[in-house]
């Protein structure tokens, strides 16, 4: 057999290594034993192949018989019944969760300090000198893409969670599952237990492909590759990532050890349990043999100077590298030393990155289109002749409002130069050569409706309502959605086709007079998917009064200011005979956001579909707030740590301050109790330890309020 790196990791007899046998007999021709066992040979073939491709970059066989190899493992599962959770074929997804849930870090993911000034740079390297000596750097790319943990116990994969807010994040385990580039195990003399930091991205040319797709198909492309990452990490159906073309480069182990309590004491942070990586250097060299892919512009510095080189060097091929990066990380090698320099509560205090200047390019302005939102607000954007801004096709930038318009004077026709702020958000810096006199101006109507304009402050709204087109598509989305009364079935596309097909013409109510027949006629919708939207709206019937107000729409109220609202006036009757002052008086609510409140209920068209919604033959009387909780948790002070199966961190909060009680971030003295799900983080669990606040599980917590009086759906 061919001497092949990585061959070490699969059996000698393994015919499917190099120059595999793809001459199958057929499923049948097998027995039961037969297929067991070129089922393990392929699922180690498989990950072998996946690790010469996604972390040597050294194939060994063509894709084509990649593709065999993996259409034969899938049918033998197929036929004989012998799928299992690890197996590369499961990749392409698993049943949709009903909401990503989110989970503690082992230890707190930081985010890195940064500047554009060489100068912060050397100002960053001697704070560190400082205090230590003898420093090297490690030197990286700073990708663009999402931060995500992945833990594997036993050498295979356990769960994954995005960064979040450094100490919790959101579950992505089912997602992260489908990256081809994340090995479902590891190979080598691998940690027990082990977390790893790394980056999910989509690369440029996958990018640049997936949205023409879009726009072929008629739908909204991304922005950017980061963009396109992170919102495909975060699809509820593991299915549609696995569809995604996602990507992962690894870069810092952040626990490892021989059990998840001894690597969490460890904190990967260079002491024995990490496995004797004592630098950076050696992490990243250790990765790969672990079968996570590394990043190859990694470097390993002298002192600072060496950085700013790098980060220049790198700053010259940006445009050839098949990911999005906006500049560079300086970490300090020896991880005893990052040990020592410790952190700030944002900020590791032994890395720094020192960031690109934004990308920017000129182009024309072929157009400029008007777009309505849901609240009626009037955005120009700029039309353009494609031009590439750092590896990405902009072909159209916002132009705020008018105000911005008239100060940079730009009309259609106009060179302009085009930036992205951030690396994301492309917009017009300035005009760079005028072809017209003045400068573009909003229509004094509608584009859409044909209504009245007008404006508040800079920003144009149109005042049809929900008579409007462009406002009644947006606001039979947001009435369905999670931050309205959560009606499944009704997105972005079922609410234009409604209004588009004319089943909802009228307002929000008309999706109340929907029937079957309605529904089976347009394309794409059977009886299935009627019947269940059908039950759905059904099950919206009689909203909490908080849900109801979030849902209609009004200007800066979402689901906590329509909370408080809903607890403050508790009836809608009586929140529709307040006045602005009576506004004012709710906790949280200041002027700007009464007067948007004030003027939403003086809209006599608001008002309608506020009337027609609470009819009984459409959505019905709101429950007053008062019906919906009470004071039965009065005096319970409650902290939770880790994930509760079927409860969001939110849900769990919500129920107890609903009921009276006070559900905080942090343990203090003042806790009563820290409810331990699963998965939980050790600083909340010191922290009651040091109090003495007593720890309880779900299911304790859950018979506490029922005690109280508190009905509970478990």
């Amino acid at each position: 057999m061919t001497e092949v790196k990585g061959a070490e990791e699969v059996r000698e007899d393994n015919p499917y290594i190099t120059e595999p046998n793809l001459d199958f007999d057929p499923p049948e021709a097998l027995s039961e034993a037969e297929a067991e066992r070129q089922v393990e040979y392929l699922r180690e073939a498989v990950r072998f192949h996946d690790y010469r491709y996604y972390v040597l970059n050294d194939p060994v066989i063509s894709d084509h018989a990649y593709d065999q190899l993996f259409d034969r493992l899938e049918t033998l599962e197929d036929e004989f019944d012998l799928q299992t959770e690890d197996s590369p074929t499961q990749r392409v997804g698993g049943e949709p969760v009903e909401e990503l849930g989110t989970v503690e870090h082992v230890t707190e993911m930081l985010s890195i300090d940064s500047s554009g000034d060489a100068e912060d740079v050397r100002d960053f390297a001697d704070r560190v000198e400082r205090e230590v000596d003898d420093v090297q750097y490690t030197c990286e790319p700073k990708f663009d893409g999402l931060s995500v943990e992945v833990i594997y116990v036993d050498g295979e994969y356990e769960r994954a969670a995005t960064r979040g807010d450094g100490e919790t994040g959101e579950d992505v385990t089912q997602n992260v599952r489908t990256i081809e580039s994340i090995p479902s195990r590891l190979r080598g003399d691998y940690p027990d237990y082990l977390a790893v930091r790394g980056e999910v991205y989509m690369p440029r040319d996958e990018f640049h492909e997936h949205n023409r797709e879009l726009v072929e198909q008629g739908e909204e492309p991304f922005a950017n590759p980061r963009n396109a990452a992170a919102g495909s990490l975060r699809q509820l159906d593991p299915s549609v990532t696995a569809e995604r073309p996602l990507d992962c480069f690894f870069y810092d182990v952040l626990a490892a050890g021989e059990s998840e309590e001894a690597a969490r004491e460890a904190e990967g942070r260079g002491e024995e349990g990490a496995r004797g990586l004592d630098t950076h250097w050696e992490e990243h060299q250790t990765l790969p043999d672990w079968g996570l892919k590394v990043n190859d512009r990694v470097e390993l510095v002298d002192d600072i100077e060496g950085f700013v080189e790098y980060r220049d060097d790198l700053q010259e091929v940006r445009e050839d590298l098949n990911y999005e990066i906006d500049g560079t990380v300086a970490k300090v090698n020896d991880r005893h030393l990052c040990q020592e320099l410790g952190s700030t509560s944002r900020h590791y205090r032994w890395a720094y990155a020192y960031k690109f200047p934004p990308r920017t390019e000129t182009s024309k302005i072929t157009d400029v289109v008007v777009q309505v939102g849901r609240t009626g607000r009037l955005t120009p954007v700029a039309l353009l002749e494609p031009v590439e801004v750092g590896g990405v096709t902009v072909s159209r930038a916002s132009l705020h409002n008018q105000e911005e318009i008239a100060e940079l004077g730009v009309d259609v026709g106009d060179e302009v130069k085009v930036e992205r702020a951030g690396d994301v958000i492309p917009y017009i810096d300035e005009v760079v050569e005028e072809h017209t006199e003045g400068y573009f101006e909003l229509p004094d109507e509608c584009p859409v409706c044909g209504s009245d304009v007008e404006y508040e402050g800079p920003i144009a709204y149109c005042t049809g309502g929900l008579a409007c087109p462009a406002q009644l598509k947006r606001a039979v989305e947001y009435f369905a959605s999670d931050d309205g009364l959560d009606i499944e079935g009704i997105g972005e596309e079922a609410a234009e086709t409604f209004v588009e097909e004319g089943l909802v013409d009228h307002d929000v109510a008309d999706l109340y007079e929907l029937d079957e027949s309605d529904l089976t006629q347009l394309e794409g919708w059977g009886e299935k998917s009627a019947h269940n939207l059908l039950d759905e709206l059904e099950d919206s019937r009689h909203p909490p009064l908080d849900d109801f107000l979030a849902a209609i729409g009004i200007p800066e109220v979402g689901p906590t200011v329509a909370r408080d609202l809903a607890a403050h006036f508790e009836t809608l009757d009586a929140f529709l005979d307040a006045d602005r002052e009576d506004f004012e008086e709710v906790e949280g609510i200041g002027p700007t956001v009464a007067a948007h409140i004030q003027d939403f209920l003086e809209n006599e068209r608001n008002r309608e579909v506020i009337e027609r919604l609470r009819d009984e033959d459409h959505l019905g009387e709101p429950e007053p707030f008062t019906t919906a909780g009470g004071e039965e948790l009065e005096g319970l002070t409650v902290v939770f740590t880790g994930s509760v199966e079927g409860w969001t961190r939110e849900d769990l909060q919500e129920l107890v301050e609903r009921h009276g009680g006070d559900a905080t971030s942090s343990v203090s003295s003042a806790t009563d109790y820290l409810v331990v799900g699963e998965n939980p983080g050790t600083t909340k669990r010191e922290d009651a330890d040091e109090h003495d606040v007593p720890e309880i599980d779900p299911e304790e917590f859950f018979d506490l309020v029922e005690e109280r009086g508190v009905d509970v759906e478990r």
